[in-house]
C-alpha cells in the first residue's frame, strides 16, 4: 500500500487547552479517503528513561506517587525534557536530582512513543553505567524512594502486574536484551 493511502493532512487546528506541562489541541483533518474527521491531541515536550546499571548488576528504580491514578508506581528513574535541552543532558539532570547517582558511561538505546492515539510524547531511552553516587537534588514538591533491583525480578514484577509503566516496560526489555548479550548497547 502507498503512504498517500494512510496519510492524514491538517485543514486547520485550534488550541483546547494550554497548561504549564500539556497543550490539548482540535484538528480537523482531512482523511485519505478526501472526508474530514476530527482528531483531539496532546502535544507534549518530550522526556527521558534511564536504565541506570549499579556495579552490583542492580538496576535503581523509584518509587513515586502518581496523581493521575492515585497510585503508588515502580518506575525507571525519568523525567520531561526542558525547552532547548539535548536530551542526554536532560537524562544526565533527571539521574542526579532523582537518585543521586552520576553516570561515567552512557548510550542512547532508542526512541519509545506512548501514547500514539492522542500524544506526540516521544522518551529516549537512554543507557547510563559507572555510576558514582554524590548525593541527590530532587525539585521541590518530588518525592520517590530510590530502590535496587535484578532485571530477573523487575521482569516477573511486570509480569505479576507490579509495574505496568509503559516506559519502564519498553526499557526493561532493552536491558534484558542487552545483559543477557542478545543486543550491544549502541556506541
Amino acid at each position: 500500500m502507498d503512504d498517500a493511502q494512510l496519510i492524514e493532512h491538517t485543514l486547520s487546528s485550534e488550541p483546547v487547552f494550554d497548561g504549564k506541562l500539556l497543550h490539548v489541541r482540535r484538528d480537523e483533518v482531512r482523511l485519505p479517503d478526501g472526508n474530514a474527521a476530527v482528531r483531539e491531541w496532546v502535544a507534549h515536550p518530550g522526556a527521558v528513561v534511564i536504565v541506570a546499571l549499579l556495579d552490583n548488576g542492580r538496576l535503581l528504580f523509584e518509587r513515586q506517587y502518581r496523581y493521575a491514578l492515585h497510585r503508588i508506581f515502580l518506575e525507571l528513574p525519568a523525567g520531561k525534557i526542558d525547552p532547548n535541552e539535548h536530551p542526554l543532558d536532560t537524562a544526565r539532570r533527571e539521574l542526579r536530582e532523582e537518585t543521586g547517582y552520576q553516570a561515567r558511561v552512557w548510550h542512547h538505546l532508542g526512541v519509545m512513543h506512548p501514547c500514539i492515539g492522542y500524544s506526540d510524547e516521544k522518551i529516549e531511552i537512554f543507557w547510563a553505567e559507572g555510576l558514582v553516587y554524590v548525593g541527590h537534588e530532587r525539585d521541590q514538591g518530588e518525592f520517590l524512594e530510590v530502590i535496587e533491583m535484578r532485571i530477573a525480578d523487575a521482569l516477573l514484577a511486570v509480569r505479576d502486574g507490579e509495574i505496568t509503566d509503559a516506559k519502564t516496560i519498553t526499557a526493561l526489555m532493552w536491558a534484558d536484551k542487552i545483559t543477557s548479550g542478545c543486543w550491544s548497547a549502541p556506541e
